[in-house]
């Protein structure tokens, strides 16, 4: 126990530099600006892990293409409940960044958001009725508005020649299009952020990394944090602490000790992509196109052919490939997955072993693509795809949520957010389609964590969003003036805006 005088004092600590502490962050200092926070990241750079650009997707997740969140039943209807509260939970974070672009917090909004059209992409005559059933289900909600269909060769090679050159038309096609999508730089978004709340006094410390976290008898934090550039060691207290450290979350709440953890466990997939490196091929393609996963493979295979626009220049990527290694971080050790396993949670990583094989022959296959194998795995969506225009590069750990079920476990895809009973810490596991809905899984944390304090902020909140609290899908109204709004603030009013009515359709 460190001397009580040697010991700093914070109100709140946040840990990582990603857009989960910075929107957490910044999100309290509207609210509460007289509390200090103090950040703290292992790497030298804020958003260098899961929130730097190329290591997400970048689509700004509202389910218009992500086919994973639109399951075929087995009746061969389309569920859209998923896709439907995603959607929902993106407007929160459109309205947040658009009050914040208004309110002097962020800069110009072209530096991290831009329109881009959301394609969905099937083929073969089962393919093709499903996407005709996905638009029939989606085009009725507003949040889906301008939604097309279309399954006409002509169509299909005016708006996405790259994909068209070179295919054989007799397999059918078939799209989803949305205009209103949009690509997010979330790395730019958190740099953003971050430098909002140093501005505002917030004490940011890079190169430093939290070894342990120990509760004390008033429900306060000892944080144990190594200056990694001098090896010294400092001691916080903090009445607060937020564990936003991507795949390191689960590890510190481990630390912790809190009895919400007990059961969880984590599954690391590393992504990979390809990025190409002929400006002919990223000029021919101009939309986020989602395609659905191999018969067998997990959701977070699903793969894409993505238009990026990331400190003003388009790029184009195609994955994802998964990799494996047992790091929880790309700059991680390869003991964090053995050193995660505990007594209480050893059955349900057991459990997905057993109940998981689709993901360990996937991840076999994978482990095994030669580069000359990836570029034919792309042949799907660019039938003329050549090895010399690409290259591998490797994106963010992804570590897949393992939850107790029963006796055994399950893998799920997407983030839960582990608070403790008290309030007094929270952390946030899990991946995909976390940035997107960041907003909404803080300002769940906040209800959660300080249910006292919520009451009197939750005016501020509504002011940052309109929405709260109300689901714009059954509210057409308020729906429409908040996206307005939005598409003003963000800029997004002349190229964001449906060009068709909900039964469009190109067959």
């Amino acid at each position: 126990m460190p001397n009580a005088a040697t010991i700093e004092k914070t109100d709140v600590v946040l840990i990582g530099a990603g857009i989960m502490s910075a929107t957490l962050g910044a999100l309290l200092r509207q609210v509460q600006p007289d509390w200090s926070i103090t950040l703290f990241e292992r790497l030298e750079a804020a958003a260098a892990e899961s929130s730097d650009p190329w290591n997400n997707a970048g689509t700004g997740h509202s389910a218009l293409c992500e086919l994973n969140y639109t399951p075929q039943n087995a009746d061969g209807s389309v569920e859209i409940a998923k896709a439907i509260d995603i959607n929902e939970r993106f407007q929160v974070s459109r309205q947040f960044w658009s009050y914040a672009v208004e309110n002097g917090v962020l800069a110009d909004p072209s530096n991290f958001i831009n329109p881009i059209p959301h394609v969905s992409f099937t083929h073969g005559a089962d393919g093709v009725e499903y996407l005709r059933k996905r638009h029939e289900a989606l085009s009725r909600h507003p949040l889906f508005e301008g939604m097309e269909f279309i399954a006409d060769e002509d169509e299909f090679t005016r708006r996405l020649p790259l994909m068209a050159k070179g295919r054989d038309f007799s397999d059918p096609v078939a799209l989803n299009w949305s205009d209103i999508g949009t690509d997010v730089d979330f790395g730019e978004l958190t740099k953003e952020l971050l430098a909002y709340l140093g501005k505002s006094g917030a004490n940011i410390a890079f190169g430093h990394e939290v070894k342990n976290l120990s509760k004390q008898s008033d429900g306060s934090w000892l944080v144990k944090v190594r200056n990694l550039r001098s090896g010294k060691t400092r001691v916080l207290n903090a009445k607060f602490v937020f564990v936003g450290a991507g795949g390191g979350a689960l590890p510190l709440l481990q630390k912790a000790g809190i009895k919400e953890i007990a059961g969880f466990g984590g599954f690391p997939v590393s992504g990979l992509f390809l990025r190409s490196t002929n400006q002919d091929l990223i000029d021919q393609h101009d939309a986020k196109v989602y395609g659905q996963a191999s018969v067998g493979a997990p959701p977070m295979s699903v793969p894409h052919l993505d238009t990026r626009v990331i400190n003003g220049n388009k790029g184009l990527l195609f994955g994802p490939y998964a990799g494996w290694t047992p790091k929880f971080l790309k700059d991680g050790k390869n003991t964090d997955l053995f050193k995660s396993v505990k007594p209480n949670n050893l059955f349900s990583m057991l459990g997905v072993g057993v109940t998981e094989m689709g993901l360990v022959k996937y991840l076999v296959s994978e482990l095994a693509k030669s580069q000359a194998g990836r570029v034919d795995s792309m042949e799907e969506f660019i039938p003329r795809a050549e090895g010399k225009d690409w290259e591998l590069i490797i994106a963010g750990q992804r570590v897949q949520i393992i939850r107790r079920k029963g006796a055994g476990g399950v893998l799920e895809l997407g983030t839960a957010v582990v608070a403790a009973e008290d309030g007094t810490i929270a952390g946030l596991l899990g991946a995909s389609p976390g940035a997107s809905t960041g907003v909404s899984a803080m300002l769940d944390l906040l209800k959660k964590c300080f249910p006292r304090e919520y009451a009197s902020w939750e005016p501020k909140f509504k002011e940052m969003v309109p929405s709260l609290g109300v689901k714009l899908s059954e509210n057409q109204a308020l729906f429409k003036e908040v996206w307005d709004w939005s598409n003003k603030a963000l800029h997004l009013e002349n190229a964001n805006t449906p060009k068709h009515s909900g039964v469009a359709s190109h067959a």
